[in-house]
């Protein structure tokens, strides 16, 4: 099993990766745990529902499923308040756990749960999809969207652990695998470009499942996203550039409508035209733009952004938490593993989308 530790002001906790993780989960139960509340989906309770239930009734605690819609399109208040209902009419307290089982949209919306109900009850990320093992579970960002902007509405709430079980990622469609891949491959891009070559090299093994592949490219990711999280809890400053290509790739979820393109399918995309901004902005040397696109398609991202309007992306990029004053701010980089803040001039961003004005579709 490997193990990272993630430290913050919210929190201390570790992030055990390894095959079977699941039949295991009563050993980060809390002690004084009063009951445990498991948050998940049709798709996910279908899979591992009945292994997770066993593995946590271990603990000798009280254990209830609640069942939420499946789908980015349903990360809403209005979902939301099925938990709380949930919660309120089995008449769990302060010392009860909520389980996040299943991918990022579970993990954010059962986190965010977590902090409201009774102003704060303790929850464990188990993560089932690719993108939620190497990113939403890690750090305590939890929120859910609002018809004008993604993931606008939430808190930092940091879980008690996160348990990593790599077999579940046998179960995934390759769409997700690839979209859990973008958000691999971004850790390279943005903090260390050792690790963005290791990620081109061993591209075919990660699509294929490889398990020595994968584990160790799930063990980096956390390793990376803890070591920044640690340092920055609340974005403040350096935890932004976990953000990279996330401008561009919120405006694609927000404008296509939630669902249509999977959160790391966007960002994949969004990361080219992040790459070409950084070049326009900042000098990043064209071989790296070229590495960056090339990469990105190997995973099996789309490559090719939606044929909108220069102004229609304008507006929709207004919609993001990194906007300063109305000003627009992006993540860049000044080359391959290193990454920076800062605003850009909307002529700037014309200049970019105009580029891929040839190459785009609907």
């Amino acid at each position: 099993m490997s193990l990272v530790q993630v430290n913050t002001e919210g929190g201390v906790y570790p992030i055990h990766i390894a095959a079977g993780r699941l039949n295991a989960l009563a050993q980060s139960i809390p002690a004084s745990t009063t009951a445990i509340a498991i948050v998940t989906n049709p798709t996910v309770d279908g899979l591992y529902g009945d292994q997770v239930r066993r593995a946590l009734e271990e603990s000798g605690k009280r254990v209830l499923t609640i069942m939420l819609p499946d789908g980015e399109e349903h990360k809403s208040w209005s979902t939301l308040n099925v938990i709380f209902d949930r919660l309120l009419a089995e008449r769990l307290d302060r010392k009860a756990l909520i389980v996040a089982l299943g991918g990022g949209v579970i993990g954010d919306m059962a986190g965010f749960a977590a902090a409201c109900f009774m102003r704060g009850v303790r929850f464990l990320q188990v993560p089932t999809t690719l993108l939620s093992q190497v990113d939403s579970s890690v750090g305590g960002k939890t929120a859910i969207n609002h018809p004008l902007g993604k993931n606008m509405i939430g808190a930092f709430y940091q879980p008690v652990a996160v348990e990593i079980d790599t077999t579940v990622l046998n179960s995934l469609p390759g769409r997700e695998i690839s979209a859990g891949l973008a958000e691999v491959i971004k850790y390279g891009m943005i903090y260390d470009s050792q690790f963005f070559d290791w990620c081109g090299a061993n591209m075919p093994a990660l699509r294929q499942l490889n398990a020595p592949a994968l584990a160790y490219a799930i063990q980096r990711s956390c390793e990376v996203k803890a070591e920044v999280v640690s340092q920055d809890e609340r974005e403040s400053g350096l935890r932004a550039i976990l953000n990279f290509g996330h401008t561009f790739g919120h405006a694609i979820e927000s404008g296509l409508g939630y669902g249509q393109w999977l959160h790391g399918e966007a960002v994949g995309c969004g990361m080219i035209m992040a790459a070409e901004l950084s070049a326009l902005v900042c000098g990043l040397p064209p071989a790296h733009v070229h590495a960056i696109r090339e990469l990105v398609i190997a995973s099996g991202c789309p490559s090719v952004p939606p044929a909108w309007s220069a102004d229609k992306w304008l507006e929709l990029m207004q919609v993001d938490k990194k906007t300063e004053g109305g000003q627009l701010r992006f993540v860049l980089l000044p080359h391959m593993g290193k990454a920076v803040v800062q605003t850009v001039e909307a002529s700037a961003v014309r200049e970019v989308l105009r580029r891929f004005e040839s190459s785009t579709q609907e």
